[in-house]
């Protein structure tokens, strides 16, 4: 098949939405002998009838609305594409569009992203917070660069999109000064019928905790649940329960929350991932997410053989 023609794609597209050769010539500034002539051509290329003709009007082919239907969201598309240039900043910053799973604990968001701050080439952060699911849906449709998440793309998911990990840390408990000195020294036993706060069910965290517990017969006393891990980090501000976070952003935690380690763990590991639609990451600012997040793993140096208290 010969290359398409859009202008006489266009012409097509237009007789279809005003409803007429007659309306579309007013709204093309044509005549209607020229109209017909592109639409014949068109016609030729798709090698299909897109109109037959009924008494002075034209009717829509079965095969007309199936070429319809693909041209419409050809020139939605188009008219995205100017309607987001429209908001480009004059300074020329390079846009990345970048889905945050709900699930992550902002100060590794935060952590994670600095860098791409410090580009010399100056990036525009565009951030969306959301489900993980739905985040996959929106890079499926190129309305995003790059995903940020606690867990892999699983593989009964329909998006075609690639797992680049990130790095993985151990797990740190906190708590307030009067709460946290008596359940160090036998940390992690101490924990059992200790107050705790911990996100909801169904998340990566909460999965492996309760593993955790389990294995070591700990049983404590859940104060709450959040879905917000800020929300939560707040109610342990206020000496409400122990609660834990990635061992990389322990020192951010103490210093926001004005909180104590209770003690370390690398029997549950948090991953970080950024999903992206590209098996080789080629945005920069995407790769130097996964590069700088690769050095300061590497360089965190809080993993753990075995259980402790913070000395």
């Amino acid at each position: 098949m010969e290359w398409l023609n859009y202008h006489h794609l266009y012409y097509f597209w237009t007789v279809m939405r005003e409803g007429s050769i007659t309306a579309a010539c007013k709204k093309l500034h044509l005549v209607p002998a020229t109209v017909s002539s592109q639409i014949g051509r068109l016609e030729e290329t798709l090698d299909g009838k897109l109109f037959n003709r009924v008494g002075r009007n034209l009717k829509p082919t079965e095969f007309g609305h199936h070429v319809f239907r693909y041209a419409d969201e050809i020139f939605s598309i188009g008219r995205e594409l100017m309607d987001s240039l429209d908001t480009l900043p004059m300074t020329g910053r390079i846009p990345l569009r970048i889905g945050v799973a709900d699930v992550l604990p902002k100060m590794v968001v935060r952590m994670l992203l600095e860098p791409v701050l410090k580009l010399p080439e100056p990036v525009r952060l565009i951030c969306s917070e959301d489900k993980k699911e739905n985040l996959l849906a929106e890079l499926s449709l190129h309305k995003l660069d790059a995903v940020l998440s606690d867990s892999p793309m699983g593989s009964g998911l329909s998006v075609k999109a690639y797992n680049h990990v990130l790095g993985e840390c151990g797990i740190t408990f906190f708590a307030t000064r009067r709460l946290a000195a008596p359940l160090r020294p036998d940390f992690p036993g101490s924990l059992n019928g200790a107050p705790v706060l911990l996100p909801m069910e169904m998340t990566s965290l909460r999965g492996q905790l309760d593993l955790w517990f389990d294995s070591l017969n700990i049983k404590p006393i859940v104060i709450g649940e959040f879905n917000d891990s800020a929300l939560l980090k707040a109610f342990g501000q206020k000496g409400d329960g122990v609660f834990a976070a990635p061992s990389i952003i322990e020192d951010e935690v103490q210093r926001q929350y004005q909180v104590e380690i209770v003690g370390r763990t690398s029997g549950v590991r948090e991953k970080f991932y950024v999903i992206s639609i590209e098996r080789i990451i080629h945005h920069p600012a995407v790769a130097v997410i996964s590069q700088e997040a690769s050095r300061s793993f590497k360089a965190q140096g809080v993993t753990m053989s075995s259980d402790i208290g913070d000395k």
